[in-house]
């Protein structure tokens, strides 16, 4: 039984490589996994990479979002799915930190896929309720070391690229605030709006049309310098926090046991696309830069970040609840 399973799985990666040799890759629909709602920045990333893909290969690149368990279900579907070239993955770190937090973990963040290209890198930005009366990163430290304990800090669930960086941010200013996680994107403005969750470190994308409407208040940006989307805006470190860096990042990657060809036709394919004018200015839009590599440019970027949140985990006792 073994060796016919074996067998199966060697034709199928055989088959793959075969369909890219021969220029016929893809010949149907391609599936791009996301761990996160609709809404959420690595859904604006991969519908806008989906969609140059479908007009690049002439065969639809469906989004399926996959939400749960910060980033679980959707992940761990990928590292059981047939690596046959038809279903792909947007991850961010929710994809590394999840394994940290379960007593058995679902999977393996770095064995169980195969690497195709980082896409983007994009800030962290400081967002507050507009009913909380701070207007600077500093105002706000000040404000939440008067009342230990009473202020909170929203994310989409634990795990989240909002809750590591909600966390980092706690941790950096020394101050005592209460974490509520959330799982749909809109029910996070609503609480913000109506002042029930004070504050938020959004990655950008998730958040711009809020900020472009007027109705959160953005304090400043996790980047060392500026963002050029949100002009005027200054940044973590020089208006309170001297030093701090928050950014998230995105990237593509596969199933395990990807066919080395394809993987390699996919990181060029993609590239050229985040390299066209259009797209860098639709990400720019939204608050994300493009960000591309080698596939072992990518491995080496998620090992490093792995083990810094091995440190976040334990230092911050955070855990599954």
């Amino acid at each position: 039984m073994k060796l016919k399973i074996r067998m199966a799985a060697a034709i199928v990666l055989l088959a793959a490589g075969a369909a890219c040799a021969q220029g016929k890759y893809p010949d149907k629909p391609i599936r791009m996994l996301v761990p996160f709602p609709p809404g959420s920045a690595s859904d604006f990333l991969a519908r806008t990479l989906g969609q140059k893909m479908s007009e690049l290969y002439g065969e639809q690149a469906v989004i399926d979002n996959r939400p749960g368990a910060g980033g679980v279900v959707g992940s761990t579907l990928l590292t059981k799915a047939a690596p046959d070239g038809y279903t792909l993955g947007m991850i961010g770190q929710p994809h590394l930190m999840q394994p940290l937090l379960q007593k058995e973990p679902p999977y393996r963040p770095l064995d169980d896929i195969a690497c195709i290209t980082e896409v983007a890198s994009l800030p962290n930005v400081l967002v507050v309720s507009p009913n909380l009366p701070v207007k600077s990163t500093a105002e706000l430290i000040a404000l939440a070391k008067s009342k230990p304990g009473q202020l909170n800090f929203g994310s989409a669930g634990i795990g989240s690229s909002s809750h590591i960086a909600g966390e980092a941010f706690k941790a950096a200013a020394g101050i005592d605030v209460v974490h509520v996680p959330f799982k749909l994107i809109s029910d996070i403005f609503t609480e913000m709006m109506a002042g029930r969750v004070q504050m938020y470190m959004f990655p950008l994308p998730a958040v711009m049309p809020m900020l472009k409407d007027g109705k959160l208040h953005v304090l400043a940006v996790g980047t060392p310098q500026p963002s050029p989307s949100l002009p005027g805006v200054p940044t973590i470190a020089a208006t309170g926090l001297p030093g701090f860096q928050s950014e998230s990042w995105f990237g593509v990657v596969a199933p395990p046991k990807f066919a080395r060809s394809l993987v390699m036709k996919l990181n060029k394919d993609i590239i050229d696309i985040l390299k066209a004018a259009d797209t860098r200015e639709r990400f720019l839009r939204q608050g994300a830069e493009p960000a591309y590599g080698t596939p072992e440019d990518f491995l080496k970027l998620m090992r490093s970040e792995y083990a810094k949140y091995q440190k976040l985990v334990k230092a911050a006792g955070i855990s599954a609840q």
